[in-house]
């Protein structure tokens, strides 16, 4: 008897995939229900035994993309710099189109920057701005990359970068993106430069927006901290509270 190509050709494909899927499916299966307990660890808060899970799956996809991510925050918790800059960089170079590794990547470099020696900090400042900076060129909509730009921009001595005016830059960017963000980041600015009256007046429009808990308490902080009004503050929690 004759047997059409087409349709040796469909029986070969089919085995092929179903000694595939006996082959290869228990290492799947194996690797999704352990990568569902290393998330469920991660959100107890158990994080040694969430690393080690993550760390096992690794070993059998090295390239296992949310795992080397939560390895790497789970190195930030532990305020383990290097370690979380080696995952988010591994996470940088196999997809390198994601903007919020470059986002992670950076906040973890700053944060090793800030406690490192001022010069080696200094060599450190211009990729961290590149990342923030890759990172909204990357996702446009990005809010938290901006929130990061700005703080670098107010807390940098001017000598080596810093600029009010590129902080203000992202600041509006951000009142398009998210005027609730927007209007915080300018009274943060503001804060920062002891513009303690324009402040509060941009916590208030913040507040007034969405009944923001968050620009309440940035508001109550302002005032017992930086006013001098403790009741205005002490107020401003009550009426918090009784939301």
């Amino acid at each position: 008897m004759k047997i059409d190509s087409n349709y040796k050709f469909r029986y070969f494909w089919t085995m092929k995939h179903i000694i595939f899927l006996f082959l290869f499916l228990p290492i799947i299966i194996w690797s999704q229900s352990n990568f569902d307990k290393g998330e469920r660890f991660f959100r107890e808060e158990k994080l040694d035994q969430a690393e080690a899970v993550f760390e096992n799956i690794l070993k059998e996809n090295p390239s296992h993309l949310k795992s080397i991510e939560y390895l790497g925050d789970i190195a930030g918790r532990y305020k383990s710099w290097d370690k979380a800059i080696g995952y988010y960089k591994k996470l940088k170079q196999l997809k390198p189109t994601e903007a919020n590794y470059y986002y992670k990547y950076g906040g973890a470099l700053g944060m090793k920057a800030k406690e490192s020696n001022k010069f080696k900090a200094l060599g450190m400042i211009d990729e961290v701005k590149d990342s923030f900076e890759k990172t909204i060129s990357l996702n446009p909509k990005h809010i938290e990359s901006r929130w990061a730009l700005i703080e670098l921009y107010i807390q940098l001595p001017g000598i080596v970068g810093g600029s009010e005016s590129k902080a203000l830059k992202y600041s509006d960017e951000l009142l398009k993106l998210s005027p609730i963000d927007g209007y915080l980041s300018k009274g943060h600015i503001d804060e920062y430069f002891k513009r303690y009256n324009k402040a509060e007046q941009q916590y208030k429009k913040a507040i007034s927006l969405t009944g923001s808990k968050t620009a309440s308490k940035m508001l109550a902080s302002l005032y017992k901290n930086k006013m001098n009004e403790p009741e205005k503050a002490k107020q401003l929690l009550e009426e918090l509270r009784i939301k």
